[in-house]
């Protein structure tokens, strides 16, 4: 069984990727975000619900207790949040960490200008790959709700390619970052439409 826990559970490509995740009857999931209320509990025998705020550290740790992969898909202090998953990762001896970012981080998108509103996703990705966690880093373009599954990558300092990913093309991505930790490990993939 892998268990999976993933931090902003009520978020756009969280709550697109919970289902393909619950496609794999070996996955066990808890589900951590700051009012559990918004959420129901789709399959009470493999989905824990907890609410809790990723900067209070204790919470954190706790909940990280026996998982095997952290998929965090944030908002808000990006900075603090990701030194806070990186300390409570290592109190508990947790590795694996599938971290969401954004397109243009590091000025990679063709024609586009850096922009100051990257900055939070910039300084949280720079944390990460400063860690000694297993990480892989998603900086996906914008979403679309394109149901097909068609996705290409980037290595970090390669161009950018397109500007747009389907959260279903995401959401298969995640599932395999999740499930092989040794998969693009210690890396940061641009993802957009192939």
């Amino acid at each position: 069984m892998t268990r999976i826990l993933i931090l902003g559970a009520n978020g756009q490509l969280a709550r697109n990727t919970i289902p393909f995740l619950l496609e794999q009857q070996e996955v066990a999931l808890t589900l951590y975000l700051r009012r559990a209320k918004r959420i129901a509990n789709p399959d009470p025998a493999r989905v824990r619900i907890i609410e809790g705020d990723v900067l209070d550290h204790s919470a954190l740790e706790s909940a990280m207790q026996g998982q095997d992969v952290v998929y965090a898909n944030l908002a808000g202090d990006m900075a603090q949040q990701a030194r806070t998953i990186i300390d409570a990762m290592h109190a508990v001896g947790l590795k694996r960490l599938v971290f969401i970012a954004s397109m243009g981080i590091y000025g990679e998108v063709p024609g586009e200008k850096y922009q100051s509103v990257l900055d939070p996703y910039r300084d949280s990705a720079a944390l990460i790959e400063a860690s000694d966690l297993d990480y892989t880093i998603l900086r996906p373009g914008w979403f679309t709700r394109d149901k097909t599954v068609s996705y290409q990558l980037t290595q970090k300092g390669e161009a950018f390619r397109g500007h747009e990913v389907s959260l279903n093309s995401l959401s298969d991505l995640i599932v395999k970052l999740a499930l092989d930790p040794a998969l693009h490990r210690r890396s940061s993939l641009g993802v957009s439409t192939k």
